[in-house]
């Protein structure tokens, strides 16, 4: 076969070529039902509320009563006695007189009180929504219904890629 027979078959494969390869172009389809794909989805939230408790005040008392009287109690004791008589009698006269300080201190104190205190509780609830993760797509192209799962709903008309290729034997 000379060269210039050569080239020419060459020449008539490659134009051929394109031929044979898939070709991909754009069409749309008839949209015959949209199926929304719904899952349930848990947002946990706080539910807060504010409760009123009643709470015991302490009962102030004064200290000045127990150590004026523990001082005087004290210094009466020492005047009794002798030895270590007299250091026993200054050590009672010391917690006699604290103690009656004290009483006639807060005999007039008032009351312990009670007074509300605002709580606020908070607990976790769950909260379940439904929402859309994808739609179901029934379509018709060219007489045929055909069936995809999308994330989002195409509307009245799906927009399809179509791919033609030669059947191969």
């Amino acid at each position: 076969m000379n060269l210039q027979a050569k080239l020419m078959l060459s020449a008539l494969c490659l134009s051929a070529l394109p031929l044979a390869q898939a070709t991909d172009f754009e069409d749309f389809g008839r949209v015959i039902r949209v199926t929304p794909q719904m899952e349930q989805v848990n947002r946990p939230r706080q539910e807060c509320r504010t409760e009123y408790v009643q709470v015991q005040q302490p009962q102030q008392r004064s200290v000045g009563g127990s150590i004026i009287g523990g001082v005087a109690g004290a210094l009466l004791g020492s005047q009794v006695g002798g030895g270590s008589g007299r250091t026993a009698a200054t050590a009672a006269g010391a917690i006699a007189g604290a103690v009656v300080g004290d009483r006639i201190d807060n005999q007039n104190a008032q009351p312990a009180g009670v007074t509300e205190q605002a709580v606020k509780q908070c607990r976790t609830v769950d909260h379940w929504e439904s929402r859309a993760n994808g739609y179901e797509v029934v379509y018709d192209y060219r007489g045929r219904n055909y069936t995809s799962v999308m994330s989002y709903d195409p509307g009245q008309r799906v927009r399809l890629r179509v791919s033609v290729e030669p059947m191969q034997q």
